[in-house]
């Protein structure tokens, strides 16, 4: 007969304390952030090495199509000094989100840096490309992908990884389970209760505003020049581009239909009518993975057009409002999207198998 001594801790020990108490042992260098370190330090010595000459620089007045970028009219020898040193900052910012601890840089320093970096890939490097060269991979025409459109989606995965890394950090630092991020505090507006209220308004707002979009593109396949002057509509007519935009438009909106799957029941048990899968759980990345991509990309295409548009690319905006116009509100679409997808996460995410927290 074994004796129990007083001080041994009762096996539910330890579910109301922090989560770094609970695991000594397993004290996280978040794996994400070497990744960062390593994408951003990497790019920033490839925008080094473009910086003192080298070849194949895809920017700036150096891109394949410069009436797209941001810095159309600028130069390898200017711009790629420029990005090196940006990238190369974001690796060191990296680096000491990365390692563990707590930092001699303020935390809101390190987050603000990471929040500026996502802010200038997005706004800046990254464009309506993205989501364009999407329909060329599921072409199978790889060789139809710019060199341009390569670098853009490498910077938008660093910047990624790094915002990844920042919420890890913050986690850390603040002594919310570096797993799920709850607290001791209580859940509040990430408990499943409330994000199925205000997620269920983003999710609807993402399936009205591309089809604000949509509409313009199957009033034109009708017959209807809505937001386009007659002589822009019979050059596209004679062309066939208004049927082809009606049929992009139509993928647009039946996939913006899914998003309604983000709070709606079939979204987390397949419905009948699928045989083989009916009745099961839906993995929650299997929705979760898709609807942020899109979110990333139909964001920056977005802040492309607002770009354009104040850089007065855009001719006669007045007859022609209608080609341009409706994409400016894509960022919305985007931010309700990315919304409804965070929503969709804290509904199903269930208990940390860390921290216990969520059980019910």
């Amino acid at each position: 007969m074994t004796r129990t001594t007083r001080n041994a801790p009762s096996p539910r020990a330890g579910r109301g304390a922090p989560p770094e108490h609970r695991h000594p042992a397993r004290t996280p260098r978040v794996p994400v952030g070497w990744a960062a370190f390593l994408a951003l330090i990497g790019y920033g010595l490839a925008q080094l090495y473009w910086a003192l000459g080298g070849r194949g620089f895809p920017f700036g007045a150096d891109d394949a199509n410069p009436e797209y970028s941001a810095f159309e009219h600028i130069g390898r020898a200017q711009l790629a000094p420029w990005l090196a040193a940006g990238f190369l900052l974001c690796a060191a910012v990296a680096l000491l989100l990365a390692l563990p601890g707590r930092r001699r840089v303020p935390a809101p320093v390190l987050l603000g840096v990471t929040a500026l970096a996502v802010a200038a890939v997005l706004g800046t490097l990254a464009d309506f490309r993205i989501l364009g060269n999407l329909a060329y991979v599921f072409m199978l025409r790889f060789s139809a992908i710019n060199w341009t459109v390569i670098n853009q989606v490498f910077a938008v995965v660093a910047v990624g990884l790094m915002t990844m890394s920042a919420v890890a950090y913050q986690r850390r630092t603040t002594g919310a389970c570096v797993s799920c991020g709850r607290t001791d505090s209580g859940a509040g507006w990430t408990s499943p209760a409330a994000a199925a209220r205000w997620g269920r308004k983003a999710a609807y707002t993402a399936v009205v505003v591309p089809l604000v979009y949509a509409s313009t593109r199957w009033a034109w396949a009708l017959g209807y020049p809505l937001g386009i002057s007659d002589k822009l509509w019979q050059e596209g007519k004679r062309d066939h581009l208004w049927l082809f935009g009606a049929a992009l438009a139509t993928m647009g909106a039946l996939g913006s239909l899914l998003t309604l799957g983000l709070v709606q029941r079939w979204g987390e048990v397949f419905p009948r009518w699928m045989i083989g899968l009916r009745g099961r759980r839906v993995p929650p990345a299997l929705a979760i993975v898709p609807a942020s991509l899109v979110a990333v990309m139909v964001t920056t295409a977005g802040i492309m057009y607002i770009r354009l548009h104040f850089q007065g690319a855009f001719d006669d905006p007045k007859h022609n409002w209608g080609a341009t116009v409706p994409e400016t509100i894509w960022p919305v679409w985007g931010i309700a999207l990315a919304a409804a997808t965070l929503a969709y996460y804290f509904r199903r995410r269930g208990a940390c198998k860390r921290c216990g927290r969520g059980s019910r």
